[in-house]
């Protein structure tokens, strides 16, 4: 991301809010990510935005991935065979074009400065993925979460899945699938529930309209492919 906040500052907000409960993430991530594994074809290239923990780019199973994040830790916290991309995802990726099957990205772009920096990012996202590719998005919905969206010291912009879809679409992507209420809001507090619970809420959508503060949004690159 921009340098709103330096790399070293990224690394010291991420160390506090997550680096107590870093197992307990890994082992729920593991299950979010067999979730979402219906939105990643096998034998994709996927790239993580905003990897963070890498908890998802890790877990991931695909025939290449890519986290990308400025935290100077990735590097280690990314899993063996994983590239990791130290780089500003506002400026122009050091990808090819049309080279991603999958974008995917959590709990980030609410981190960006402006929106100008969302818009770029999102170009940038939209320019990489093949066609028939996927960008899918998950993020706190200010509409659900109310002040409590600014709870996070390095939250910047305040998004809903509605005006998510709308800058997508502008940007040229067709929408495949959205969920206004999907996970709660956060797993960085709070006791640590059992992983049994979240297998169980994650097959009844019914509790996703209780409990779901983040959207889930599914974009399409229009063309054939993924």
């Amino acid at each position: 991301m921009p340098s709103e906040h330096s790399a070293e500052e990224l690394q010291r907000i991420y160390e506090r809010r997550f680096g107590a409960r870093t197992e307990y993430r890994e082992r729920v991530w593991q299950i979010l990510t067999d979730y979402l594994a219906r939105y990643i074809p096998p034998r994709s290239t996927v790239l993580d935005l905003g990897c963070g923990y890498c908890e998802f780019v890790n877990n991931v199973s695909a025939a290449r991935r890519i986290g990308m994040d400025l935290n100077p830790a990735v590097g280690t916290l990314a899993a063996t065979g994983v590239e990791v991309l130290r780089h500003d995802c506002t400026e122009p990726w050091p990808l090819d074009d049309a080279t991603l099957d999958v974008v995917f990205t959590s709990n980030f772009v609410e981190h960006l400065p402006t929106k100008a920096d969302l818009r770029r990012t999102i170009d940038e996202a939209f320019r990489c993925t093949r066609p028939g590719g996927r960008l899918v998005a998950l993020g706190p919905n200010v509409r659900l979460t109310g002040g409590a969206y600014w709870d996070f010291y390095d939250h910047h912009i305040a998004l809903t899945e509605r005006s998510l879809v709308e800058l997508l679409r502008d940007c040229g992507y067709e929408i495949e699938h959205v969920v206004p209420a999907f996970l709660p809001y956060t797993m960085s507090e709070g006791r640590e529930r059992p992983l049994w619970l979240l297998r169980l809420y994650l097959r009844l959508p019914l509790l996703w309209r209780v409990f779901g503060k983040q959207f889930l949004v599914v974009a399409r690159r229009p063309g054939s492919g993924a």
